[in-house]
């Protein structure tokens, strides 16, 4: 199988914090020398694409534009705007610039009192006073979407909260259940294709997580390659039910003239 497009995870698949994963950067140029579709799909929804890509080519020796990029926020962005109409556009969100931009680009506008919906991603400003009015306003029949799952983060302190865990707060004050949007649920994948313009079948997901990004791909039915750089293992994903499509150790690995 010939993939015509990647999508590419970041933390852990291409670099590890501020650290760069040289392989990653070889891979991608190698992609892109044949001229294949790459997309980094990443849980994050607090960066704009520009800043992202900003980082990968000033920090991590990766050439590419706001374009190449698709965070949750984008996701979250374009699912809304695929099933909000004119009259109902108004948004309530938890969460910081990417996530805000998003929604802005695409004829959202703020409503603290009575949104059509609520968001709730990561957010490092987050006060009691933002998650009352997100629960108020879901209690009083907006619809609650939330970026990502993830409990926690890494950074150079440790495991920090994820924007799970204030979806979580939100969903335990509601008694409601949010859309998710973010790996591993489809929605994301679904909108990431829709972008590209490629069928499940001709894109691989790359990943570092097997609960997140090989999920994901599982999820929405696309080949799956997880590199074990970052935060799965081997002897743990092996008593996973369904094993990624392909494992490598590292992305120097791929061969690209089989795939």
């Amino acid at each position: 199988m010939h993939y015509q497009g990647y999508f590419i995870d970041l933390d852990g698949t291409t670099y590890k914090g501020t650290t760069t994963i040289p392989a990653a950067a070889r891979f991608v140029q190698r992609l892109q020398e044949l001229n294949k579709k790459v997309m980094f799909v990443t849980n994050n929804s607090t960066r704009t694409p520009q800043f992202v890509a900003n980082n990968l080519r000033q920090n991590h020796n990766i050439t590419v534009d706001q374009s190449n990029i698709y965070t949750t926020a984008l996701a979250t962005a374009d699912y809304l705007d695929q099933r909000a109409n004119q009259a109902h556009r108004k948004v309530y969100v938890v969460g910081e610039i990417g996530l805000k931009n998003a929604l802005l680009n695409v004829g959202f506008s703020f409503d603290e009192e009575q949104p059509d919906y609520v968001v709730v991603g990561l957010d490092s400003d987050v006060t009691y006073h933002k998650l009352e009015l997100a629960v108020l306003a879901i209690r009083n029949g907006a619809t609650f979407i939330g970026t990502n799952a993830d409990s926690n983060l890494p950074n150079e302190r440790g495991m920090v909260p994820g924007a799970g865990s204030l979806v979580k707060l939100v969903e335990y004050a509601t008694q409601q259940k949010p859309v998710m949007v973010g790996k591993p649920e489809k929605i994301i994948m679904q909108m990431a294709l829709k972008k590209l313009g490629l069928s499940k079948e001709q894109v691989v997901m790359v990943g570092d997580n097997y609960h997140t990004d090989i999920k994901a791909g599982i999820n929405v039915g696309m080949d799956t390659l997880l590199v074990y750089t970052g935060l799965s293992k081997r002897n743990e994903v092996a008593h996973e039910e369904i094993l990624p499509t392909y494992q490598v150790d590292t992305l120097d690995e791929w061969d690209l003239s089989k795939h």
